[in-house]
């Protein structure tokens, strides 16, 4: 075959790392899956291990019970350790940004791979793998910790970048702007004054602050509270799927691409 379009990455991966990724997706895509009949989902660059790939599978499988899973891996070996965990609905191929696969995806979640590469190459891959996915399909593109407990991720379809999620395990920042590290290749070096992404963050934080009294009730509240407030400010999705106090409590917060472009 035709060598793969990218480079192999750390692979550094874990149970439940995307947990917070997947029951995004499956409460807010779970309708675009089911619209079709064996929607095709492509993981790319999953790793060293399956893991992520087979709790994606399954849990779309709970929103979308004929949903088909690829896991996409330019490494040989690590999509070689991977093929005995198969099964009806779950395969493992070698590949890279092209997406070798037979048909558009409806949906494609990229996490973690494109932190190597500088901002010209992230701008051309997101074109890359736009152009391949189903005309209704979405790629959602984004970067945890280690853990997963911090994480951000840009959801696109074929024509642009639509909105940008941040997601936080409560407890483990002090602060809004603590997830900006995990912002996309895009945007990571937008983040100074004078820039869109940069005065998110300033606000944010600010809001939090202004929002400490109700820690007293936990820091889900404080969360909830602080989005209400920015979102005053700021366009913050306020209603579902992707916001509204159903998300907030989860440690959600979504905005449209647009007001950090």
């Amino acid at each position: 075959m035709r060598r793969p379009v990218g480079e192999i990455t750390r692979g550094t991966t874990g149970h439940n790392r995307l947990r917070r990724t997947d029951r995004w997706i499956a409460a807010g895509y779970g309708g675009l899956l089911r619209s079709v009949a064996e929607p095709l989902v492509v993981d790319l660059g999953y790793g060293a291990s399956h893991i992520t790939t087979y709790e994606l599978f399954t849990r779309l499988r709970r929103v979308a019970g004929d949903v088909q899973v690829v896991g996409v891996e330019i490494d040989p070996a690590r999509v070689a350790a991977a093929k005995p965990f198969e099964r009806p609905g779950l395969t493992f191929i070698r590949g890279g940004f092209e997406l070798p696969v037979t048909r558009p995806p409806m949906l494609v979640r990229a996490f973690n791979v494109l932190r190597q590469y500088g901002e010209p190459e992230a701008w051309r891959y997101w074109e890359m793998l736009r152009q391949s996915l189903h005309p209704r399909g979405i790629l959602v593109e984004g970067t945890c910790s280690e853990a997963g407990h911090r994480a951000v991720w840009a959801t696109l379809d074929e024509k642009s970048p639509k909105i940008i999620t941040f997601a936080a395990r409560f407890g483990g920042l002090d602060r809004p702007s603590d997830l900006a590290p995990r912002l996309p290749k895009t945007l990571i070096h937008r983040n100074i004054p004078g820039h869109p992404i940069n005065r998110l963050f300033a606000d944010w934080d600010r809001a939090w602050a202004t929002c400490a009294p109700f820690a007293a009730y936990g820091i889900r509240q404080r969360w909830i509270r602080t989005a209400h407030l920015l979102s005053q400010t700021w366009p913050v999705h306020t209603t579902p799927p992707f916001g509204g106090p159903t998300r907030w409590r989860l440690g959600e917060l979504t905005l449209p691409w647009s007001a950090v472009a």
